[in-house]
C-alpha cells in the first residue's frame, strides 16, 4: 500500500529539509504519494478589498503559492519523485490539519524553524499548532 504524505511548504529552507526527510522515507518505504501544500494567509483588511478585486486577490494567492512551492517541487522532481501541488488560503496550521484529514493523508511532514524557549512562546509555532490540531500523524523536521 502506498503511503500518502502531505508536506507543508512555505518556501523556506526548513520546508526543503522536510522534503529531504520524505525522500529518505521513500528510500525506506518505497513508493510514496507525495503532495505539497502551501497555505496563504488571507487578506482580511477591508481597506485592501476596496482597491483589489476578488480575481486579483486570487491571482496573488496563486502566484505567491506557486513561488513558495517551486523549490520543493523541483527537489522532488529532480530525484524522480512525482508530486501534486496544492495552494489553500486560511489559518496555516488549521488549514494544514483539516486538509490532511479531509484528503485522507497518512502523514504530515513540516519543517521547523527550530525556535525554542522564549522565542517559541513569543512567536508561536506552526508546527506545534499543526500537531495540536491534527488527527493525522505529524513529523516535524529540524
Amino acid at each position: 500500500m502506498t503511503m500518502r504524505v502531505l508536506i507543508a511548504v512555505d518556501g523556506s529552507a526548513h520546508a526543503l529539509r522536510a522534503v529531504e526527510h520524505v525522500l529518505q522515507l521513500r528510500a525506506k518505504l518505497g513508493d510514496l504519494d507525495v503532495h505539497l501544500l502551501n497555505v496563504q494567509i488571507p487578506v482580511e483588511s477591508g481597506h485592501v478589498r476596496l482597491f483589489v478585486g476578488h480575481d486579483q486577490l486570487e491571482d496573488y494567492y496563486r502566484e505567491e503559492g506557486l513561488a513558495a512551492l517551486r523549490d520543493a517541487q523541483a527537489a522532488l522532481q529532480q530525484l524522480g519523485q512525482p508530486c501534486t501541488t496544492h495552494i489553500a488560503v486560511g489559518h496555516i496550521a488549521e488549514t494544514i490539519a483539516r486538509y490532511a484529514g479531509e484528503m485522507g493523508f497518512d502523514q504530515i511532514v513540516v519543517g521547523s524553524h527550530g525556535r525554542s524557549g522564549v522565542g517559541h512562546l513569543l512567536l508561536g509555532s506552526v508546527a506545534a499548532d499543526v500537531i495540536k490540531r491534527s488527527a493525522v500523524p505529524v513529523t516535524v523536521v529540524r
